[in-house]
């Protein structure tokens, strides 16, 4: 636990930085992502968790959330609508937003009983469960990557065991590299 954990946000080119996302000394941004359209547009995901050892999340808790700021981090929103709560079991999410149609994002979502891909269509203002495929989002504390095709929104690729892919918008998933019994897939890049 520690006070620098958060969103921290540069304007000379990293010679100082500002603390412009901060939940608590337990939770930290895990994912920034910028809309590749409007640079103004930043998604933070913030996860209160600490690793042990063991590897067994006894150190996650309630705060862990998706953020929204369109005016370049000076202020946030946490998206909630459709997504799993703290409450629920939200742990770790991983964000991939569509390069051609950016008011697409998929998620993977870690949350208990209703972990799975999610997806919203209006720039994460509402969310909805697409797949509760446990391949595509299982071990969502190692595994939280999800991209999009630079030209079909409705092409998703997930790293995993094995890495996946759909073709209608993350509904079903294929597997096209690896093996389901534990290649370690953590990046995807296109």
């Amino acid at each position: 636990p520690n006070e620098m954990r958060g969103v921290f946000i540069t304007n000379d080119g990293g010679k100082t930085w500002q603390k412009a996302l901060y939940i608590d000394q337990n939770t930290g941004a895990i994912q920034v992502e910028f809309d590749p359209v409007n640079s103004k547009i930043i998604y933070a995901d913030l996860w209160e968790h600490r690793e042990g050892p063991w590897e067994n999340a006894s150190f996650s808790g309630k705060n862990s959330g998706l953020y929204k700021s369109v005016d370049s981090g000076k202020t946030w929103t946490k998206l909630t609508r459709g997504l799993p709560t703290g409450v629920q079991g939200l742990g770790r999410i991983g964000i991939g937003i569509s390069p051609s149609t950016p008011s697409r994002i998929y998620a993977t979502v870690d949350a208990n009983d209703l972990s799975g891909i999610y997806r919203s269509d209006d720039a994460g203002e509402n969310w909805k469960r697409v797949s509760t495929d446990g391949r595509i989002y299982g071990r969502g504390s190692d595994f939280a990557e999800v991209r999009v095709h630079p030209k079909n929104p409705d092409i998703v690729y997930a790293a995993n065991v094995a890495a996946y892919r759909s073709d209608d918008g993350g509904y079903t998933w294929t597997s096209f590299k690896g093996a389901p019994g534990g290649d370690d897939y953590h990046r995807i890049w296109i």
